[in-house]
């Protein structure tokens, strides 16, 4: 029963999570959804490995096909978090079935071209950038609500994290901050987190480690013990308190999206000749639009036959 009101759910394109985006805490703004999707994922997963091992390929591909949505389901969300964990889920569960049944020929070409077509729509260095955007926007309204709400250790209380002793003192210190440093806090960060924009570069699909390393080295110089802001950050880790982990993990997600992508042309390839080509330029158009580039600075990606 439950897969079958996800099923239905995942054919109503424009559905959204009813999250409170009128909270007065934006990091009190409730995702229990996240946890549910990648539990949902997981269970997915395995299913659609039962079908392809008993033969059912096109009950693996409409489960592939769900795992992709739920993966897709967050994606207009524009927290950090949200984000993360739709690289989790397509990292941990959506990719794995695709690469059994290519590992081992289960798919159809027809199979293989849908495959592809649901791939290509993810674009998740699209997506970091809408989410870094909003970064900006979110730090300041919470340095605005923290500037009104000065008690750290009930909020986190409350929020049910633990935290050291050395956290305690700062806490402490943070109530009696002039209600000036918390906006000179929003403003700071807020200059911190534009400094990553350049690092990724839509037009040419590629992330820059060079930008990502100069934008972090700016954030790790600029934190300070009396900033309200840059005390909560550390609370949550450092993908938060340096956005250049983040772009690293979305670097990843879509480097794994585009070579699943190859790996199915190169399957279309082998069931179409028998063999594998020489080199990856035999692939487009016919097996794929265009072969993807290298995310790191946009090379071609490195391809060899081996003699088996």
């Amino acid at each position: 029963m439950l897969f079958r009101s996800v099923e239905t759910a995942s054919r109503l394109p424009y559905s959204r999570f009813p999250l409170d985006y009128d909270a007065e805490d934006p990091a009190g703004i409730l995702l229990p959804h996240l946890a549910l999707l990648k539990r949902s994922a997981q269970v997915l997963q395995l299913r659609a490995f039962a079908e392809l091992q008993s033969g059912r390929s096109e009950k693996a591909l409409d489960d592939v096909k769900l795992l992709l949505r739920l993966t897709d389901a967050v994606r207009t969300e524009p927290f950090l978090i949200s984000q993360l964990v739709r690289i989790a889920m397509l990292e941990e569960s959506t990719l794995q079935p695709i690469y059994e049944g290519l590992a081992e020929h289960k798919w159809s070409d027809a199979q293989l071209i849908e495959l592809d077509l649901e791939l290509a729509k993810l674009d998740f260095l699209a997506d970091c950038q809408n989410v870094q955007k909003s970064e900006i926007f979110f730090s300041a309204e919470e340095a605005n609500y923290w500037r009104r709400h000065r008690d750290y250790a009930k909020q986190f209380a409350q929020w049910g994290f633990r935290y050291s002793d050395s956290f305690k003192f700062k806490f402490a210190i943070c109530r009696y901050f002039p209600g000036g440093w918390f906006y000179q806090s929003a403003l700071k960060n807020g200059r911190t987190l534009m400094e990553y924009l350049p690092a990724v570069n839509h037009d040419t699909k590629t992330i820059s480690p060079a930008l990502i390393r100069r934008a972090d080295a700016a954030a790790r110089s600029a934190v300070s013990f009396f900033d309200p802001l840059d005390s909560l950050k550390e609370m949550f880790g450092t993908d938060f308190q340096f956005v250049g982990n983040f772009l690293e993990k979305n670097a990843y997600g879509q480097s794994s999206v585009d070579m699943a992508r190859v790996a199915i042309a190169l399957e279309r390839y082998r069931l179409a000749h028998g063999e594998y080509p020489e080199s990856l330029a035999g692939l487009a158009p016919q097996f794929i639009e265009k072969v993807p580039h290298d995310v790191i600075g946009g090379g071609l990606l490195h391809y060899r036959r081996t003699s088996d």
